[in-house]
C-alpha cells in the first residue's frame, strides 16, 4: 500500500509524518485491499481558527472503486484520527456486503434435479456394484 501525502499548509504539512504512521497502523490489517491512500489536509477558513481543519482519505481499492471520507475537526490529529476510523469503517461495510459467488458441483447439481437410477449410476458407479451384489449375494 502507497500512502500519499496533499496539503498546502505550513501547520499540516508538520503533519506528513504522523499522517503517514497512522494510515498505516489504521489499515494494517487491510493493505493487501488497498493499493493506494491519499491524505489531504486543508484548513477551511484561513488562520481564523475554530472547528475547521479538514481530512480527506481517499482509498483506492481497485481501478474502479474507491472509498472516500472526510472529516473535520477542531486540530489536525482529530481530524486525521476520524477520517481514518471512517474510511476504515466504510472500507469493512462495503467488503461485508460483497457476497461470494457460491460454486455448485456438476455432480450434486445432477443429482437434485433427476434422482433417476441411471443418473445415480453415473454418479456414483461403486453405489449399483454394492447394491447388486448385495441383491445377488442373499
Amino acid at each position: 500500500m502507497k500512502v500519499l501525502f496533499k496539503s498546502r499548509e505550513p501547520e499540516a504539512i508538520a503533519m506528513h509524518e504522523l499522517a503517514k504512521a497512522r494510515s498505516e497502523f489504521v489499515f494494517r490489517r487491510l493493505a493487501w485491499l488497498i493499493s493506494k491512500a491519499t491524505v489531504s489536509l486543508s484548513d477551511i477558513n484561513g488562520p481564523r481558527g475554530g472547528v475547521d481543519k479538514r481530512c480527506q482519505v481517499e482509498l483506492q481499492v481497485s481501478r474502479e472503486n474507491k472509498v472516500v471520507a472526510t472529516s473535520i475537526a477542531r486540530d489536525w490529529r482529530g481530524a486525521i484520527d476520524l477520517a481514518l476510523a471512517r474510511a476504515v469503517r466504510s472500507l469493512v461495510r462495503r467488503r461485508q456486503n460483497v457476497k461470494p459467488a457460491r460454486r455448485v458441483r456438476a455432480r450434486s447439481l445432477a443429482w437434485h434435479f433427476a434422482p433417476e437410477p441411471a443418473l445415480q449410476e453415473a454418479i456414483d458407479p461403486r453405489e449399483s456394484l454394492m447394491r447388486k451384489t448385495f441383491v445377488h449375494g442373499t
